[in-house]
């Protein structure tokens, strides 16, 4: 089963590639060498006035801060997610003093973008995710109040579709598909197709 992404113009392989599993290995850990290039990368992702307002919390299967952020999951996520190697809170500063924080979240999502893409060139897979507490998690650790809990990514090797539920199993293995670029991209007024 392919997941390369069937793309209307080429572009560069790691991102054809780049998908989101919910199938992780439990077999395999992970460290904080495995994660230090993708979150070098993520370091050196576009910034307003290189503010840098985002900030990563990480737990690896197995520590107590890993348990903690798989007690705040939910949904779905909950029953795939304590699978992966680790899992990466990204959160961004909300300060009212610094105008470029306006900007905070759209950074934080490309510091995530950063992170994933170099993490799938490493031989990693990347699911992002929103379900979880983010209040809870911001309790439990402590986050600021000026800092805003955002997305959640689990992160591991890929592991066997079957590991999933009959659900998961149909999404997992589900064609890759997006809205045609032509229905994206528009040179005029705003349309929506």
């Amino acid at each position: 089963m392919s997941r390369v992404a069937e793309t209307s113009a080429p572009i560069h392989p790691v991102l054809a590639e780049r998908w989101s599993p919910r199938s992780f290995d439990p077999t395999k850990s992970l460290t904080m060498a495995d994660l230090t290039p993708a979150f070098e990368a993520a370091r050196w992702a576009p910034s307003a006035n290189n503010a840098q307002e985002w900030r990563f919390l990480v737990g690896f299967r197995g520590d107590a801060t890993f348990a903690a952020m798989t007690e705040r999951l939910s949904g779905w996520n909950a029953s795939w997610a304590p699978t992966a190697g680790a899992i990466v809170i990204g959160m961004y500063e909300e300060d009212p003093e610094n105008r470029a924080s306006e900007y905070a979240p759209y950074d934080l999502g490309q510091a995530m973008a950063h992170f994933s893409v170099q993490a799938h060139a490493d031989g990693l897979y990347v699911h992002q995710a929103a379900g979880f507490d983010r209040d809870a998690v911001a309790e439990y650790f402590n986050v600021p109040a000026t800092w805003r809990v955002f997305v959640a990514a689990a992160v591991g090797h890929l592991g066997a579709p079957e590991l999933l539920n009959e659900t998961l199993l149909a999404r997992e293995t589900a064609p890759r598909v997006r809205r045609p670029l032509d229905e994206t991209v528009f040179t005029g007024p705003f349309a929506s197709a």
